[in-house]
C-alpha cells in the first residue's frame, strides 16, 4: 500500500491508471445513480478484458455491501492516490510476490470473513486479465523512467 498512498496519479503505469480510473468512475457512478456498469464497461473494451468486468464489479458491490469500514475514494480530477486507492493497486500489483496467505489476510481486514474468497477470486480474476493484456500494475518505483518525488 505504501508503495503507492499520495503519489502522483501520473507515477502509476498504465494498468494502475486503468484501475485508478475505473474504481473512481465505478464510485462516481454509483454515487450519482447512474449505472457504475455502464461507466466503466467501456474502459474494460478498450483494453479487451471484458472478462474481467464482472469480477471487478462483483468485487467492488461486495465491498460497498459488506466492507467492514467505509471505504473514501478521491474524485476523478485528484492528481494524486488516496489511502483507500493505495490499498486497491497494491492488492492487486501484489499478486505476484504476495502469498496468498498474506493477501488474504488484507482482504479479511476489508470484508466480512463470508465473503473473502468472493474477493480473493474476484482480484485473481482481475489481475489475470490484466496480465494477459499487458497492463498488469506494476509499483510505482518499477516504472520505467517514473521518479516520485515529495513535491510533485
Amino acid at each position: 500500500m505504501y508503495d503507492f498512498v499520495d503519489r502522483p496519479v501520473t507515477s502509476l503505469d498504465d494498468g494502475g491508471r486503468f484501475l485508478l480510473w475505473t474504481l473512481r468512475n465505478w464510485v462516481k457512478a454509483l454515487s450519482e445513480g447512474h449505472c457504475a456498469a455502464a461507466a466503466v464497461g467501456p474502459a474494460f473494451a478498450k483494453w479487451h478484458m471484458m472478462s474481467a468486468f464482472p469480477p471487478f464489479h462483483r468485487m467492488l458491490t461486495i465491498l460497498n455491501v459488506h466492507g467492514l469500514g467505509t471505504i473514501s475514494i478521491a474524485p476523478l480530477e485528484c492528481r494524486r492516490v488516496s489511502e483507500h486507492e493505495a490499498i486497491f493497486l497494491s492488492l492487486i500489483s501484489s499478486l505476484e510476490e504476495r502469498r496468498p496467505s498474506s493477501l488474504r489476510d488484507t482482504v479479511a481486514m476489508l470484508v466480512d470473513e463470508a465473503h473473502v474468497g468472493s474477493v480473493l477470486a474476484s482480484i485473481s480474476s482481475l489481475g489475470g486479465a490484466m496480465l494477459e493484456a499487458g497492463i498488469f500494475p506494476r509499483k510505482p518505483e518499477a516504472v520505467p523512467g517514473a521518479v516520485w518525488r515529495p513535491e510533485d
